[in-house]
């Protein structure tokens, strides 16, 4: 069955969802009447930065992901954001279901320092679905839904970082090798630090006072 539309009709955060989750609701149309036994679905969902406006500051802050601006004609690719499996169940002509997609805080990942770059405005996704269909009017017949089935969307900035606030609130999180950890362990131990938040502002103030440093010594060695 090659004929199955797509269209994806709202999104939103799953505010009782145990980790970070949004949910995108889907309606599934097949030919007038056609009797769906179940979907088997794979969907890929992608960033498409190409399609959106960019301020200043959010510019500044994709350096990381993009280069220089005057770059952005080569270098705007889609982000790999998620890959969820959906099993629909039985239908006839129409149905809507809900995809709901993990998503995660790790900086380490492009989609999350993509979203986080963001001030306001819509991201511009767009869902791929591929999978298997099971359908027709008495037993079963068995055909592929094409990697070519896909729907576009847009997701406000705000439904991301109400998303995010609710289980990171005021907070971010970094993915660190345990050397790195053990390093950050005994630096807090050896200056009695009270939290995390105190042994990383410390090692920031200690770095910017030595790069000071560094460029005034610069700075009179070339007088």
């Amino acid at each position: 069955m090659t004929d199955l539309d797509f269209i994806c009709t709202d999104v939103r955060a799953d505010r009782h969802a145990a980790g970070p989750t949004l949910v995108f609701r889907l309606r599934i149309t097949a030919p007038q009447e056609t009797r769906v036994h179940a979907l088997a679905l794979r969907c890929q969902l992608r960033i498409e930065p190409a399609r959106r406006f960019y301020a200043e500051a959010e510019g500044e802050r994709l350096t990381d992901l993009f280069g220089e601006r005057s770059r952005w004609g080569s270098t705007l690719h889609p982000i790999q954001f998620a890959q969820v499996p959906l099993m629909v169940p039985g239908f006839t002509g129409e149905t809507e279901v809900d995809v709901p997609v993990p998503c995660t805080y790790d900086l380490d990942i492009a989609a999350t320092r993509y979203f986080r770059a963001l001030d306001e405005g819509d991201v511009p996704l767009l869902l791929l679905f591929s999978g298997t269909a099971f359908s027709g009017p008495s037993g079963f017949q068995v055909s592929p839904v094409p990697w070519d089935r896909e729907a576009a969307v847009r997701l406000p900035v705000r439904v991301w970082r109400e998303m995010i606030e609710q289980h990171f609130p005021g907070c971010g999180w970094l993915r660190l090798p345990g050397d790195v950890i053990d390093g950050l362990l005994a630096f807090r131990a050896r200056r009695a630090l009270p939290s995390w938040e105190e042994t990383v502002r410390t090692l920031l103030t200690t770095a910017e006072t030595a790069e000071t440093a560094e460029t005034a010594e610069t700075a009179e060695g070339v007088r």
